[in-house]
């Protein structure tokens, strides 16, 4: 199956980690993104799957599966995810440990870590916004840590 392709003018949205939280913060800082990607460990619970509801109204949403997404809804997100965004193949994994290295990409979007990155590494960027919800983040900051990127 060909990945999905998307031309936008404005930022990607990227969120991982939420862990059944969806902060107001995080909903302000992805309002305007005309495409959003949630990295897994979207939540736990039943209720939980409406995370991906809230975001999907904002703007077409794409999500993989996390260690955590363990509810008959959460099964049915894949555990990888490929699409092409203005030209950059972008691969999305929970668990930057499940990443197959012979992956055709440019950027390997990536969660469970909790932990903000934006690097490159043999030619691909790596890039975590860190984690959102329930209180495991490894940042103190008092806005929600998701990511805004631009693929142009």
């Amino acid at each position: 199956m060909a990945a999905p392709v998307h031309d936008i003018a404005s930022p990607i949205g990227v969120i991982a980690d939420t862990h059944g939280t969806l902060r107001d913060e995080a909903l302000v800082m992805l309002d305007d993104c005309e495409l959003l990607l949630h990295l897994g460990d979207v939540g736990s619970r039943e209720r939980d799957e409406e995370i991906l509801a809230r975001l999907a109204g904002l703007a077409p949403l794409y999500a993989v599966r996390g260690n955590i997404d363990t509810p008959g809804w959460g099964e049915r997100l894949p555990v990888t995810q490929d699409l092409v965004v203005n030209g950059w193949r972008l691969h999305l994994v929970h668990d930057l440990a499940d990443f197959a290295p012979d992956t055709a990409c440019d950027a390997v979007l990536h969660g469970h870590s909790h932990k903000p990155r934006n690097e490159w590494q043999d030619g691909r960027l790596l890039f975590n916004s860190g984690g959102e919800g329930g209180g495991v983040s490894s940042c103190r900051s008092p806005w929600a840590n998701c990511g805004r990127m631009r693929a142009d």
